[in-house]
């Protein structure tokens, strides 16, 4: 083979080798196919609900029947039989007028003290259920959030995912073209140097 054929050989890989290297198809910038990232959206403050309306107050047993009972001082009937039984029975009936007043008293404060409880228990309850209610609320919302970022995310992921597979098998359809031409120009430079 002589100098002149060596050179138009060398010549021809060099054209060939920059013919691969123009066919190469250029890669796409990931922002130019996916466009511009999706911002994290932040939770935003809904109002709460007003509180409901108080419940009917309770009924409360009514004590006036006992409160007018206690005293046995007009219990006995008017007479002379009644007198004599008066006068027997005066310190009999005198000492519970005194216990039935303070059976009386003893369960008006009752009353009064479970009224109260009852109010502060009713109290104490409303506020749990009610700051129980708000971090419910609040964490429906939050989960909320989180589920539309998810879907975002795992969509933005799916492009990605889409792009580089698709970039990859332009890619390799690239370079199968160009090695095909290249072994095609191969051959062909064999054959001429098989001649010569």
């Amino acid at each position: 083979m002589t100098e002149d054929e060596r050179r138009a050989v060398a010549e021809e890989l060099r054209r060939a080798r920059a013919s691969a290297a123009e066919s190469e198809v250029p890669a796409r910038a990931a922002a130019d196919v996916l466009g511009a990232p999706r911002a994290a959206a932040l939770p935003r403050v809904n109002p709460l609900p007003a509180d409901p309306a108080a419940p009917a107050p309770l009924q409360h047993p009514d004590p006036a029947a006992v409160n007018d009972a206690w005293d046995l001082s007009g219990a006995l009937p008017p007479g002379l039989l009644a007198r004599l039984a008066r006068r027997l029975l005066t310190p009999l009936l005198r000492a519970q007028s005194a216990f039935n007043a303070r059976q009386v008293e003893l369960d008006n404060r009752l009353i009064e003290h479970l009224n109260a409880r009852f109010a502060a228990t009713h109290r104490h309850y409303d506020e749990v259920l009610g700051v129980h209610g708000r971090h419910m609320q609040e964490i429906d919302e939050r989960h909320l959030l989180l589920q539309q970022d998810l879907v975002a995310h795992v969509h933005d992921l799916v492009k990605r995912i889409d792009l580089v597979l698709g970039e990859g098998e332009r890619s390799r359809l690239s370079l199968e073209a160009a090695l095909k031409d290249a072994r095609r120009r191969l051959e062909d430079l064999e054959r001429r140097l098989g001649r010569g």
